[in-house]
């Protein structure tokens, strides 16, 4: 069998058809196939150191090889250092070298041939007896005459319901209007200011509405805006 040795990233290897082996990382893309640099062709007791022959071999995967450990160590200096490294690698197989191709893969197994079926299992003939036998034909059913439908009696109508009569809306409620305390007019300043905290917020206002309105007496007017402003705390 006739073997190649090819150059791949400064590296030689020998390597025959349906070979597969590791190199430095390539360019190529998986899958695709390439010519590598042929440097020499023997086989069959002949070698051709400057060989016309082409080598094709095909990019099978890009892998990373075993880890490297490096460590580092000084004596008397306490220095330790240690770190690792993986090399980049790139798997292909050679598929062909010239016109040589790699062998050929072993033939398929032979599908299994269909067993012959033994005449006892075949379908025994049907005797002429039971074939000469008419089959009754079934009969048809007869049609019955449509049954006359007696009439349906109306039901009826309910008499139609008398008019609810109309309520008129309800008298609005009178609103209520407030009105200065009982006896107003006749209180003196000294009794406003002395009564107006005891009173409701709605008697304080209509009480100080009528002061402003008509007695105008200064000290009223500031007792009930007092006693207002104390509400409203």
């Amino acid at each position: 069998m006739s073997y190649a040795v090819i150059s791949l990233g400064g590296k030689q290897y020998r390597v025959r058809p349906g070979e597969r082996l590791l190199v430095d990382k390539l360019a190529t893309d998986e899958g695709a196939t390439f010519n590598p640099r042929v440097l020499l062709v023997g086989g069959d007791g002949t070698t051709d150191l400057s060989p016309t022959t082409t080598v094709t071999a095909r990019v099978v995967g890009h892998q990373l090889g075993e880890k490297i450990r490096i460590g580092k160590y000084k004596k008397r200096t306490g220095y330790r250092k240690h770190n690792g490294y993986r090399s980049r690698l790139t798997q292909i197989e050679i598929e062909s070298i010239g016109s040589a191709k790699k062998p050929a893969a072993a033939k398929k197994a032979e599908a299994p041939k269909a067993v012959p079926v033994p005449k006892a299992a075949q379908s025994e003939p049907v005797p002429k007896a039971a074939q000469s036998e008419p089959v009754p034909k079934a009969e048809a059913p007869k049609a019955e005459a449509p049954k006359a439908e007696a009439p349906k009696a109306e039901a009826p109508k309910a008499a139609p319901k008398a008019a609810a009569p109309k309520t008129e809306p309800d008298a609005e409620a009178p609103v209520r209007v407030a009105h200065p305390p009982k006896g107003y007019e006749d209180l003196t300043v000294a009794q406003i200011a002395e009564a107006a905290s005891g009173w409701r917020r709605p008697n304080l206002e209509a009480a100080l509405e009528h002061e402003r309105a008509n007695a105008k007496r200064k000290g009223a007017i500031a007792a009930l805006e007092s006693a207002l402003a104390a509400k409203e705390e």
